[in-house]
């Protein structure tokens, strides 16, 4: 595998509705960039209200018919078999996520492609095994009643996706969606489209239902995002990405009163106790920042260390950071790799513009990357820490999505736990102690949906997920999935 070879063809993404692969209507496309070259190539299709209503009446039509008569174990048969068909394709899916992403191949191949297999397997298991409640009530005539719940499907559900974990993170969704019987019309970012759209093929193969699963490909306002979140015949809609158009979200599902499940922003904190490991810590936390480029929602961009290992963890954190290498996707050992856009590298240049405007103190980075070869013209920055910055300024209080961090020391855990929750988001945390009371104690204070101790993006699949204040609405992963892609009836048996 190598980037002159990923490069050497335009592709064609197309929509996937009901089982087939159609261009737009309209006939409008957009270009596709790979972020390690700067170069075009692909072109998607752009759908309009036509696709989003086709896609749509084929998810409702496979919901009533094919998909719905589906018993539980057949269904989750056929879920189980598409995991196997990624996980048969793995390099396929390997080569369009890193030409999307630009990610590193080491990364991908690691985290997103197994992931994204395994989120069909973890949720088939789960909906085989979950069970209701039941209830025996008295009655006045004595001959009392019983009360039990069963779980049905919602119905049609929007997935819209991110693109930093294209196929991880979309299949999140899809995975237990699925499971729970109901059919997707997935929105991916039109940043990446490339997995989503191989997917069309993996179901195809693993003898999925036409409709059940269906790829429109477009933008958000006046586009397939807008049409697809306000359309009637949608049942529920869950999105990860920014705040702002997770709130857009919110008031196009009030219309209707459908529910939404909202992973959104984050201004994540790790703090740093004298008492922990320090290359633990080290290491975490380089992990926390730069993994992915800095574009990982669960990212720490703001790093409280208590102060009498400040000046060690400082100078070691750099020196960490000062050693990345740079690179495209198919380099050897490259453990950096392109922002996503031209846009975004230029978002996160004027953060580190504004950094130096607040007076911070930039200890390493702060511009653009030098690359050479093929990632010459990729979207490259460098790998960035300050130190100096308030707790008031806007690099400390807005959400960057780059490879950077800020730095502070702190005195007490009165004072850090104060100052990690002072943000408008919360999504996660880590603490950093080999005080195992004081890290029950300060995790259970800091106002985030996940915290972790002593590790950094471990993750059980079972366990709920999301964000708490603006980084989300509602919890995902395991059973807690069920609470959104399901609705619960309860129904009362006189006896």
């Amino acid at each position: 595998m190598n980037e002159a070879r990923l490069m050497s063809e335009l592709q064609e993404f197309l929509h996937f509705i009901d089982g087939s692969y159609r261009p737009s209507v309209s006939g409008k496309t957009f270009p596709v960039v790979a972020p390690a070259t700067g170069e075009i190539y692909a072109v998607a299709h752009e759908g309009g209200e036509v696709e989003v209503n086709a896609a749509v009446s084929a998810a409702r039509s496979a919901l009533n018919d094919t998909w719905g008569a589906l018993s539980i174990a057949d269904r989750t048969e056929l879920i189980s078999s598409v995991a196997d068909e990624i996980n048969a394709r793995f390099d396929d899916f390997l080569e369009a996520e890193i030409i999307d992403t630009g990610k590193p191949k080491s990364l991908a191949s690691h985290i997103d492609i197994p992931r994204g297999a395994a989120n069909f397997k973890m949720f088939a298991d789960t909906i085989r095994t979950i069970s209701g409640e039941a209830f025996e009530t008295s009655t006045p005539d004595g001959a009392g009643a019983i009360n039990y719940s069963v779980r049905k499907p919602r119905g049609v559900i929007a997935v819209i996706c991110p693109w930093n974990f294209p196929l991880l993170l979309m299949t999140w969704k899809v995975g237990p969606a699925l499971a729970c019987g109901n059919t997707v019309v997935v929105k991916p970012s039109e940043e990446t489209p490339a997995t989503a759209t191989l997917l069309g093929e993996v179901m195809n193969k693993a003898g999925m239902p036409k409709g059940v699963y269906n790829v429109v490909h477009g933008f958000g306002p006046d586009s397939a995002g807008e049409f697809l979140t306000s359309h009637p015949g949608v049942d529920g809609i869950t999105f990860t990405g920014e705040t702002r158009t997770g709130e857009a979200i919110m008031k196009a599902a009030g219309t209707g009163v459908r529910p939404v499940s909202l992973e959104l922003g984050g201004k994540n904190s790790a703090i740093v106790f004298a008492d922990a490991n320090l290359d633990k810590a080290i290491e975490g936390t380089m992990r926390s920042v730069f993994a992915n480029c800095g574009q990982v929602c669960l990212g720490t961009e703001r790093v409280y260390i208590e102060r009498p290992i400040f000046d060690e963890f400082v100078k070691r954190l750099k020196e960490s950071a000062e050693a990345l290498k740079i690179g495209g996707p198919c380099e050897e050992e490259v453990s950096l790799g392109p922002l996503i856009s031209a846009e975004h590298r230029e978002k996160v240049l004027s953060y580190y513009a504004l950094a130096r405007e607040e007076g911070a103190t930039v200890l390493t980075g702060g511009g653009k990357a030098a690359t050479s070869g093929l990632s010459r013209g990729g979207f490259y920055v460098e790998p960035t820490i300050w130190t100096g910055l308030s707790d008031e300024s806007r690099v400390m209080r807005e959400e960057i999505f780059g490879p950077c961090c800020a730095v502070t020391p702190f005195d007490s855990e009165e004072e850090v736990i104060a100052r990690a929750n002072n943000t408008k988001y919360g999504l996660t945390a880590s603490v950093w102690t080999d005080n195992v009371t004081r890290a029950h104690r300060v995790a259970r204070r800091l106002e985030v949906g996940v915290c972790w101790v002593n590790s950094w993006f471990l993750r059980d699949l079972r366990t709920a997920f999301g964000g708490a204040k603006a980084s989300g609405v509602g919890r995902e992963g395991g059973v807690h999935s069920l609470e959104f892609y399901t609705e619960l009836e309860n129904i009362c048996v006189k006896l």
